[in-house]
C-alpha cells in the first residue's frame, strides 16, 4: 500500500484539510480583522479540499478492491 503513489495523494489530500480547518479553527477563535475578511473563504477552500479528499479516498478502495 505505501508503495502506491495513490495512497501519498490520499494523504496529502487529507493533511490539506486538516491544515486549513486548524487555520480557520484559530481564526475563530482569534476573531478580529483576519477572521472577518477570510472566515467565508477559508470554510469554502475546506469544502472543496474534503470533496476532493473524498473523490480521491473512494478512488483508492475502488481501486484497491479491484486488485
Amino acid at each position: 500500500m505505501r508503495s502506491d503513489p495513490l495512497f501519498y495523494l490520499v494523504a496529502a489530500a487529507s493533511l490539506a484539510v486538516l491544515v486549513i480547518l486548524m487555520i480557520g479553527i484559530a481564526g475563530f477563535g482569534r476573531g478580529g480583522d483576519f477572521n472577518r475578511k477570510h472566515a467565508n473563504k477559508l470554510m469554502r477552500l475546506r469544502i472543496a479540499a474534503q470533496a476532493v479528499a473524498i473523490v480521491l479516498i473512494l478512488i483508492f478502495v475502488y481501486l484497491r478492491k479491484g486488485a
